[in-house]
Parts: structure tokens; sequence; C-alpha cells
């Protein structure tokens, strides 16, 4: 994927929760919280069960940053 100067521009510009957005947020997060706390639940305390659930909150920015700068504003 070729990455052009507007491409550049979107990633490093603000993008507020504006119209639909909020609520996609909301809708994000909450998905991401409830597989979150089943691995919480289901998962031995180890190194393991940590890299999951951080890996998961890296999943959860950048579906929110997906959200932000490429959800069109209603």
């Amino acid at each position: 994927m070729a990455t052009d100067r507007n491409e550049v521009a979107n990633r490093f510009t603000f993008h507020p929760a504006t119209g639909d957005k909020g609520a996609a947020h909301d809708h994000v997060r909450q998905a991401h919280l409830e597989i979150g706390l089943r691995m919480c639940d289901m998962l031995p305390e180890s190194r393991e069960k940590a890299l999951c659930l951080t890996a998961l909150q890296e999943a959860m920015m950048w579906a929110n940053a997906a959200v932000a700068a490429h959800l069109p504003p209603h």
C-alpha cells in the first residue's frame, strides 16, 4: 500500500469524536471489555495472560484510531 502525503497528514491529525464517532468508540470499547473480562476469567495468571490483555488493549486502540480517522461524521 502506497502512503501518500494525505494519508500521512491524516495519521497525525486530531480527529474529534463528532456525530456517530462517539457511539462507535463506545461500541469498540464495550466489545473489547467483554473479551478482556472473558480472558481474565478463563486464563491462568501468567505472562501470557498479561500479554494477551496488552494485545487486546492495543487492538482496541487501533480500532478506535480507525473510527477516529476514517468514519465519516454524521
